[in-house]
């Protein structure tokens, strides 16, 4: 092969590798650019604060601890208790005995469902505190932290009441102090 038949070979494979830096390239910055993008959508989220009264309560299925599903649109038209808690959550034991006993107060009627989402347990910690306090109302496991990034939760206990349309009508960070407090709230939301 001659030095100009070289020469061109090299300019060829140099041509090619050229092609082939500059995809590489647009790729990495293509894919660079789409991480932003997601990481900026996760801030402005994050920024938004927890989920606020008057807005359409983020929707969410969760598989209780004694295996039943509850998709919280199944049940537009009630008015629905969403309680976040945890086994090792001091405040929590605090207004157990409360909203078990406003549950039992409710749970006749049909048109009130109390939903327990247990937050960063383990199962049998959490069950333990189920047991503890003789929590009947259906409870189950927030797989994935899926509900609480939704309703964007700081801390436990977090309550959101959810009116018949399906908009959040009360929140609350921390306990309750009393039955009259939470009952209250859903016969506000009960009336005509």
């Amino acid at each position: 092969m001659s030095d100009m038949g070289q020469i061109e070979d090299t300019n060829a494979v140099d041509t090619e590798h050229q092609k082939h830096s500059s995809m590489n390239k647009i790729f990495v910055w293509g894919v660079l650019i789409v991480f932003l993008i997601f990481l900026g959508f996760g801030l402005l989220r994050t920024q938004r604060g927890p989920a606020k009264v008057g807005e359409k309560a983020p929707e969410f299925t969760i598989t209780t601890f004694d295996g039943m599903e509850y998709k919280l649109s199944d049940f537009r038209g009630d008015v629905i208790v969403v309680n976040f808690w945890s086994s090792w959550c001091k405040p929590c034991e605090q207004e157990a005995e409360v909203l078990e006993t406003a549950w039992r107060q409710y749970k006749g009627q049909g048109d009130v469902l109390f939903i327990g989402v247990n937050y960063v347990d383990t199962e049998p910690e959490a069950m333990g505190y189920l047991n503890k306090f003789n929590i009947s109302f259906p409870n189950g496991a927030d797989l994935g932290t899926k509900i609480s990034q939704a309703y964007r939760i700081r801390g436990v206990p977090e309550t959101y009441v959810i009116d018949r349309n399906g908009i959040l009508a009360f929140t609350l960070k921390g306990p309750f102090q009393s039955l009259s407090q939470i009952t209250s709230v859903i016969d506000s939301l009960l009336e005509p």
